[in-house]
């Protein structure tokens, strides 16, 4: 499980991040207004997705990026909010959905964090 979990996690934040590049517009729209240089934000927050990705799947590299992984997740939140707030210029996803989103953040941060233990080896 441990394996599939770390592979899971890898998966998702490059296929996450790639999506940036495939269809920033999306992006676009939810960077809050108050935040400078979207389109620039967009793509280096694909970048670090992609990056942070791989190299959660690197044994030397796994702890500094979950550690990466948790501070993007951080970094992020405030979209996340946006689109909350802001559910009406969202209207493929319910606003249940962008609300209950936000506390999905944390059990993503806590995802990472599990591989931020030093003890964790897999298996």
């Amino acid at each position: 499980m441990r394996n599939l979990s770390l592979f899971l996690m890898a998966l998702f934040y490059i296929g996450a991040g790639t999506l940036h590049f495939v269809g920033p517009e999306f992006y676009l729209r939810i960077m809050p207004p108050w935040l400078p240089w979207h389109r620039e934000l967009v793509f280096l927050s694909g970048v670090a997705e992609v990056l942070l990705g791989i190299f959660v799947l690197i044994p030397r590299t796994r702890k500094l990026a979950a550690w990466g992984i948790i501070a993007l997740l951080i970094a992020v939140f405030p979209a996340n909010i946006h689109m909350a707030i802001n559910s009406d210029q969202f209207p493929q996803f319910s606003p249940t959905m962008l609300w209950l989103r936000l506390p999905l953040q944390f059990l993503m941060m806590l995802w990472a964090w599990r591989f931020t233990r030093c003890e964790w080896r897999p298996r």
